[in-house]
């Protein structure tokens, strides 16, 4: 019998000559973004009883609740178990096996065919069988969705997922990830839908018992609680749990304005002095009230030994006020710096209607109507209107972002009154994260 570290070399070779089709990630972002998100309530008796049952598992300590046994770090990583079925990861014996299945009135089954749970979220894989004779369509799997879990103290919607179809295209296997599941949950229930040809969906629960032996714990779980300042706020690293499937930083912004950032924090993590993967940014509801949050996830932490642990914030929404007016006396094509950032005063061209501007910026570096005009004649004249962006090719390897401004004004432009502008600032700050050593 191969193992399953045989198993997963094969599959490392077979994904590295595999394209998934360019427009699956954005379908299955859309289908996640688009379930509508549910505030999760918890009155008294439910605090006071899951409470009680922490305190009472502290106390006992021998109490076994229901958790997945703990596979080893360095086993399993978020593409291998995404991109193996469940058959070959039960094989070995990880994870819990359920098997449970729905029919549908068309002769369509959905099965569970098994779930691993850690600190940091539930994987489940699932399968959907056509009838016989019956294939699916182009976008057929998009017509049956993956809702949410229900259990004692649980309600966790689903993160993201994935899938593929069979060769004959009968059979589709895919893995949803959630958020993590209450560990004193005996059942669980997923609710599946599936969008009928009169445009109305129908649900479809599934319930299974969600059992093991052993439980599961992280490697890491530390609360950070610590900010870095950045232009008109901060932002705050809050906890970072790393179990055997996925490392996740919780975090969230204090900003002297409403509302998201323009840019979201592009932020590192290394451990113990080796950067782990990034597999990206989402939006998280668990942040302070009224501060926008974040939740980072990274590839498990490539040891057990931790020793260090940082993270770096490499860039970040920076603001800059400027203060002097820009000369346009002589547009060229060389650039003028304003503090951290470089403008391009391209051209100065007199129209029907006016005065063209053709102003050139880095791509993410954001002059906004309202703060942009120019003095004339002695008065200040606001923009009329802003081209779309068109690339400016250096033909040295950078392509910058240019736009033309236009200006209704019978006296040829003087100044360029830029008030502020918005741009990804490089920060490269790092916050420490003290770990006890195993």
């Amino acid at each position: 019998m191969r193992t399953i570290e045989e198993r997963l070399e094969e599959h490392k070779q077979d994904m590295s000559t595999m394209q998934a089709p360019p427009e699956l990630e954005g379908r299955l972002r859309h289908a996640l973004e688009a379930t509508p998100a549910r505030k999760k309530k918890m009155n008294r008796a439910a605090t006071w009883v899951l409470s009680s049952a922490a305190a009472l598992l502290l106390l006992v300590g021998t109490y076994q609740y229901p958790a997945f046994a703990y596979y080893g770090s360095m086993l399993l990583n978020k593409i291998e178990l995404s991109s193996l079925s469940f058959a070959e990861v039960a094989e070995q014996g990880y994870g819990q096996t359920v098997n449970k299945s729905k029919t549908l009135n068309d002769g369509t089954v959905i099965t569970i065919d098994g779930v691993i749970a850690d600190d940091n979220g539930l994987l489940m894989y699932y399968t959907i069988d056509r009838t016989d004779g019956s294939v699916f369509t182009d976008n057929g799997s998009f017509r049956y969705g993956v809702n949410h879990i229900h259990g004692f103290l649980t309600d966790s919607d689903p993160k993201e997922g994935n899938g593929n179809h069979s060769q004959d295209e009968t059979q589709f296997e895919g893995v949803y990830k959630f958020e993590p599941v209450s560990p004193f949950s005996r059942t669980l229930t997923v609710t599946f839908s599936e969008w009928l040809e009169n445009g109305k969906r129908a649900t479809y629960p599934i319930s299974f018992k969600f059992e093991a032996n052993k439980a599961m714990k992280s490697i890491v779980k530390e609360d950070i609680a610590q900010a870095i300042p950045v232009d008109q706020g901060s932002v705050h690293y809050d906890a970072i749990i790393a179990s055997p499937t996925s490392t996740i930083v919780k975090g969230h912004y204090e900003m002297k304005y409403e509302g998201a950032p323009r840019f979201p924090a592009r932020t590192s993590l290394y451990v113990n002095g080796v950067e782990v993967k990034s597999w990206g940014m989402r939006a998280d509801h668990s942040g302070p009230k009224g501060s926008p949050a974040f939740e980072l996830e990274f590839d498990v932490l490539p040891t057990d030994r931790v020793k260090t642990i940082e993270l770096v914030l490499n860039n970040f929404s920076g603001y800059q006020k400027v203060e002097k007016p820009i000369s346009l006396a002589s547009p060229s094509d060389q650039s003028i710096r304003i503090g951290d950032e470089k403008l391009w005063i391209r051209s100065v061209t007199p129209t029907a209607s006016g005065y063209d501007i053709v102003i050139a910026r880095k791509q993410f570096t954001l002059l906004e109507k309202e703060h942009v005009s120019v003095q004339a004649g002695g008065k200040t004249v606001p923009v009329s209107s802003i081209s779309q962006s068109r690339p400016w090719d250096l033909k040295n390897g950078n392509i910058l972002r240019e736009q033309t401004y236009s200006f209704k004004t019978t006296e040829k432009p003087e100044l360029l009154l830029l008030n502020e502008f918005h741009y990804i600032k490089t920060y490269d700050k790092s916050v420490y994260i003290p770990v006890n050593s195993p």
